[in-house]
């Protein structure tokens, strides 16, 4: 029979071991990202990959650092984020709202989500000149195709997960005689709300994608300004600083949705992988 003692050790032991193990994890996801920059470094200083084609790491890194400290990389990402944010926050709201309306109405659904359908599979580029046309060329376009990138994944993502709710449960609800209210608060909604969230990540990614094609419209500032101009005269190490940028920030913005995911989502229990 084993003692209190021993099994508080082997306890925290345990908890130990499981905090140490996303800091290995961690460790080991860096090691090819970095394989991969000593490869690139070492193409480019011995002349196998030309600077016309792509700047070596460390020039990218030494140009990074320039454009941070005359202002111009800071100024660059709050203009495109900016953008982003009220390009976010317009695509969002009509699109939970949309979807509500679809996933939760017969009468709803035939009437907004065929339109839904048809204006997702148009391309971006091809919406570009009507925009110019209904908005002109300063800011309100380059919102406006945010705002559409973005409505598209979290309408489709919110209307599936309204449709994908249990009927088990919702019987369960009408079983205790909540009214319709009720059940859309406390059963529909709570149900919906892990495909609400992958749908918010979806859209939080397609809001970079659509920023950099509605930066090279005009732009006179911006991530997307940074690198048009850099095209001009062959830049690729501020080409590039763009580009890492814009991952970066897609990056961190996916980690935010991630975070709210793991709080809001704590009740369910995730698949761990081996």
């Amino acid at each position: 029979m084993s003692s209190p003692a021993l099994d508080l050790g082997a306890a925290r032991q345990a908890a130990r071991t499981r905090a140490r193990a996303p800091r290995a994890t961690g460790l080991q996801r860096l090691i090819s990202p970095i394989v991969l920059l000593l490869l690139w470094q070492a193409a480019s200083s011995s002349g196998l990959l030309p600077e016309r084609l792509i700047a070596a790491p460390v020039k990218i890194a030494g140009t990074a650092v320039d454009l941070t400290a005359d202002g111009t990389l800071p100024n660059a990402i709050g203009v495109s984020l900016q953008r982003v944010v009220e390009g976010f926050v317009i695509g969002a709201v009509a699109a939970v709202v949309l979807a509500l309306a679809a996933g939760l109405s017969r009468v709803g659904e035939n009437a907004i989500d065929p339109p839904m359908q048809m204006l997702r599979a148009l391309p971006f580029y091809g919406l570009i000149p009507l925009f110019i046309l209904w908005f002109g060329i300063g800011e309100t376009p380059k919102v406006a195709l945010v705002a559409l990138g973005v409505a598209f994944p979290l309408y489709l993502n919110t209307y599936a997960g309204i449709r994908g709710v249990d009927g088990g449960l919702i019987e369960a609800g009408r079983t205790l005689r909540l009214g319709r209210t009720a059940l859309i608060r406390h059963v529909i909604l709570p149900g919906a709300l892990p495909q609400t969230l992958v749908g918010l990540r979806q859209s939080l990614g397609v809001a970079w994608l659509a920023l950099i094609v509605a930066e090279q419209v005009n732009a006179d500032a911006g991530l997307g300004y940074m690198i048009n101009d850099a095209r001009e005269f062959m830049r690729t190490d501020v080409i590039v600083v763009g580009l890492v940028v814009y991952s970066a920030l897609g990056l961190i913005t996916d980690a935010v949705v991630r975070l709210i995911e793991r709080r809001a989502l704590a009740w369910r229990r995730a698949f761990q992988p081996a």
